[in-house]
C-alpha cells in the first residue's frame, strides 16, 4: 500500500498538526501543501489531527479514497 495526500487549500486553515506530524511529507506556510512521501501510518495519523478534514488520502495502488 502507498497512501497519496492532497490538501484542499478551501478547506485548510493552516494550523501545522500535519507537519508537526510528519515534516517530511507536509509544510505549511499560509496554507498546508504536500512535499514528499512517508509512511502510510503517519500519513493517515496527520490527516486524522486535522481539525478541519483538509486532508484527503488515496490508496495509489487501488485509487481508493482512504480518508475520509
Amino acid at each position: 500500500m502507498s497512501y497519496v495526500p492532497t490538501i484542499d487549500e478551501a478547506s485548510c486553515i493552516g494550523q501545522g498538526d500535519c507537519m508537526d506530524l510528519v515534516p517530511g511529507v507536509f509544510q505549511v506556510d499560509e496554507c498546508a501543501r504536500v512535499v514528499g512521501t512517508g509512511p502510510d501510518d503517519l500519513i493517515l495519523a496527520a490527516a486524522r489531527e486535522c481539525p478541519v478534514e483538509a486532508i484527503r488520502i488515496v490508496d495509489s495502488e487501488t485509487g481508493e479514497q482512504v480518508y475520509p
